[in-house]
């Protein structure tokens, strides 16, 4: 059965980072569009950043963009969101999530993590 599972949550003070990471087990995802969302509490699920299969495409928020970098491994069947500069804004529940397609579009994403806390005091 398809897995992933987010790692490297934590508490950060606003200004530093934290680097996320999605192991993915159960099937090969090197072909599929990898992504991460965030859900802070009282809001809606939101896109933050997508990377295609081969690396070479990647798509930010602009809330997070120039801050946040997306990276995959796709012999580890891994991929790593760094989070710098982090703002307390930024604390949310972090997902992985997998899909087939454009990196491009946000919406249809197939697997989802259990999600891992990220939390930034001011």
């Amino acid at each position: 059965q398809a897995q992933l599972v987010e790692s490297g949550g934590g508490l950060m003070q606003a200004g530093g980072s934290l680097s996320l990471s999605c192991a993915a087990s159960g099937r090969t995802f090197s072909n599929y569009v990898m992504g991460w969302f965030r859900q802070a509490p009282g809001k809606e699920r939101e896109f933050v950043a997508a990377i295609s299969w081969s690396g070479g495409s990647t798509y930010y928020a602009d809330s997070v963009k120039g801050r946040f970098t997306i990276a995959r491994d796709n012999a580890k069947n891994t991929v790593y969101l760094q989070m710098n500069s982090l703002k307390p804004e930024d604390t949310a529940v972090y997902y992985c999530a997998a899909k087939s397609g454009t990196v491009y579009r946000i919406h249809g994403y197939d697997y989802w993590g259990q999600g891992t806390q990220v939390t930034v005091s001011s």
